[in-house]
């Protein structure tokens, strides 16, 4: 059985092969009972889509090899907190179980005292169990070292 920092380190690679075809560095990985559904990295760029995020991606993926939208049981990890279309998403496909790295101080929407906090929302009919912070220094420094590199290219 693998743990969450397991996980948590394929959605990385996602992440670095997002930065590398430059893409903002956000990997995400779903699994359910210890096998691997569907990873993603966000592709905005790459598909010219504004929904291309790493987490949507993941759980479109997923519900196909599924074959049900419904991710009942289902684990996503991913390198950065969700914005609040991903944690709708979450939400809307009843996953189970979020697991993220670093925190997204400008967008996140799954943290305490955030607003709006998608998963706390109390008109909502779902819950998703949250684990925040796994493997968070290393995704924060990919996200961190890839914008100083963009930076370091428009100048």
């Amino acid at each position: 059985m693998h743990d969450d920092a397991w996980w948590m380190r394929r959605a990385l690679g996602w992440a670095q092969l997002a930065a590398e075809r430059g893409d903002v560095p956000i990997g995400a990985v779903l699994a359910k009972d210890d096998e691997l559904l569907a990873m993603a990295h966000d592709a905005r760029e790459l598909l010219a889509d504004p929904t291309g995020h790493a987490e949507l991606i993941c759980l479109r993926e997923g519900a196909r090899k599924i074959g049900d939208w419904r991710l009942d049981g289902c684990t996503l990890y991913v390198t950065l907190e969700p914005c609040p279309m991903c944690a709708g998403g979450l939400v809307q496909a009843r996953v189970k179980r979020l697991v993220y790295g670093a925190s997204n101080a400008r967008w996140g929407a799954c943290r305490e005292g955030v607003d709006p906090n998608i998963l706390a929302n109390p008109r909502f009919n779902h819950r998703v169990e949250i684990t925040a912070g796994v493997l968070e220094d290393e995704c924060a420094r990919l996200l961190k070292e890839t914008f100083r590199a963009y930076r370091r290219k428009e100048t």
